[in-house]
């Protein structure tokens, strides 16, 4: 490249340039077939070996418990707002569910699910626009709830849940789009969990379910065919044509995670990046963060400057530094940075380096 951009963009996001380059060496020619991957049948030999490893990958990474099976669905991460309660309300008759609302997805989803049963919204955190974690526990959720609902990290509001939520014999479903693999999962509290692939794995259009096997084969009568995990689990998500090329970059991404040092080391790069720029907010008059201290992103850093002027400035200035697709969103403003696992600690220092100029010759 003959300029440096970093790409802060909240999805799609970048990817490891490892991996794009190895893409690219690898797209006319895979494994020397004389074909493209995105041309290779995925019933074929070769493309089994590509899911196989990606599966690995997976389990190794996380500690993954083997009663745990792993799904590659069409749609992305908002066909799972349909497909989690589609597949788990029938665990009990009530067909009910409990959702924590901490953001816009959190809300789609549980407005998504309300079309398929009873679903109760035991904690928010709207009346403090989304700045916050709001308390989830085990004594909000009745008996007869088929299950749990949370969305792990909040890309427009810049919170997320440092520890899920302990509930009990209550599954816990977890949209988890934005962070999954960008830290150590406790799968004890985990019984499904869902990401689409744009910010951490791979391109957009396909999501991963990761889902307790005993929790498959509820689904109810009205779901689509191509929306039951039973049939994703019996054909090896396979069932008809899958995003091939989606499952093959996921596969080496997983990789370049593993070859990082793996999720602990990722989380560590995290932490060590997202402190960069919360220090700067933090030891400024000029900006001010969007999230309350306690429930911050590492994912996503938001922040606000004095008006919307200033704003638009930081906004040109910043790109004609090679900082790219920092605008926030419209329900809160001011700047997002997303910082996800490919995102370089450079990227992150240079950002805050700009934040401390800015503020000197504005603030």
């Amino acid at each position: 490249m003959s300029k440096q951009v970093y790409n802060f963009g909240a999805g799609p996001a970048m990817l490891p340039v490892p991996v794009m380059q190895q893409i690219q060496e690898e797209f006319l020619n895979f494994q020397g077939l004389g074909i493209s991957l995105i041309e290779l049948s995925h019933r074929s030999k070769e493309f089994e070996a590509v899911i196989n490893a990606c599966d690995a990958l997976v389990r190794d990474l996380s500690n993954l418990p083997e009663n745990y099976k792993i799904l590659y669905t069409h749609g992305g991460a908002q066909m799972q707002f349909a497909g989690v309660p589609l597949n788990l309300l029938g665990l009990k008759p009530a067909h009910k569910a409990v959702y924590s609302e901490t953001g816009n997805f959190s809300k789609l989803a549980n407005k998504e699910a309300a079309r398929y049963g009873d679903i109760i919204i035991a904690s928010s955190s709207a009346d403090t626009n989304y700045d916050r974690i709001p308390a989830f526990t085990a004594d909000m959720i009745p008996a007869d709830a088929s299950y749990a609902y949370i969305t792990s990290n909040n890309t427009i509001y810049g919170t997320r849940y440092h520890k899920y939520p302990e509930l009990g014999d209550t599954p816990l479903a977890i949209d988890a789009t934005s962070d999954i693999f960008s830290r150590p999962i406790d799968w004890s509290r985990v019984s499904l969990m869902f990401a689409g692939l744009q910010k951490n794995l791979g391109p957009s259009g396909t999501a991963v379910v990761i889902v307790r096997e005993d929790l498959i084969g509820h689904a109810l009568e009205k779901t689509p065919s191509l929306m039951d995990y039973a049939v994703y689990e019996k054909s090896h998500s396979l069932a008809n044509t899958n995003n091939t090329f989606a499952i093959y970059t996921m596969g080496l991404v997983l990789q370049w995670i593993k070859d990082q040092g793996g999720l602990a080391a990722i989380e560590k790069v995290n932490e060590q990046k997202a402190a960069s720029l919360y220090s700067v907010i933090d030891n400024s008059d000029f900006y001010t963060g969007t999230a309350h201290p306690d429930h911050r992103s590492i994912m996503n850093v938001t922040f606000t400057l004095p008006d919307e002027e200033l704003t638009a400035a930081f906004l040109k200035e910043a790109l004609e530094n090679g900082l790219y697709a920092l605008k926030g969103h419209r329900n809160v403003g001011g700047i997002r940075a997303s910082i996800y696992n490919a995102m370089p600690l450079a990227g992150c220092e240079a950002l805050a380096d700009f934040m401390q100029s800015f503020e000197s010759k504005n603030g």
